[in-house]
């Protein structure tokens, strides 16, 4: 099993049992996240409760809850909006504390991608949800959420190159 942390805090942000589709010539990782329910599961065990005298509400769990898989599993935390401000210049942080980190190669990649890449994120600004690791760390890296057009499930995206990949 593969796991991808962040860079900079080692916090857990996603792993390979979550499939991703490279875009923005790779800077960016899109994940398809889920809608579950958590919560004690009813066991129908082919009893009839209204011939055993059960009371109309039994059996009745509250307990569950509906969490999205991809923030429940990795235990991200959620962070308040960005602005446009305070997003490009989040972004400038990133490329700061990231281009070091890279190789020749991803680091030529990155510098020529990220500007196209932070223009779709600028395009999509309203619409995203901000998240970060269990430590909310200040320098983790975001993760990004949104609700792509006619879905009922969140689409997570992540700066790839601020991922260090794990084998476990």
């Amino acid at each position: 099993m593969l796991v991808y942390q962040d860079l900079f805090t080692g916090d857990e942000l996603l792993s390979d049992s979550f499939p991703y589709k490279e875009i923005q010539n790779g800077i960016l990782w899109e994940v398809d996240g889920k809608w579950v329910v958590q919560g004690a599961v009813d066991v129908d065990i082919g009893a009839n409760p209204s011939a055993e005298g059960a009371d109309e509400g039994e059996g009745v769990d509250d307990q569950t809850v509906k969490v999205v898989d991809i923030v429940d599993t990795f235990r991200l935390q959620e962070q308040p909006p960005y602005d446009k401000k305070l997003f490009v210049t989040y972004i400038k942080r990133l490329i700061k504390m990231l281009t070091p980190k890279l190789d020749g190669d991803a680091q030529v990649e990155f510098k020529k991608n990220i500007e196209a890449a932070t223009k779709f994120l600028l395009s999509k600004l309203s619409d995203l949800q901000f998240f970060v690791g269990e430590s909310m760390h200040d320098d983790a890296v975001v993760v990004l959420a949104y609700y792509k057009e006619g879905s009922a499930d969140p689409t997570f995206l992540y700066f790839a190159h601020a991922l260090k990949e794990v084998k476990c």
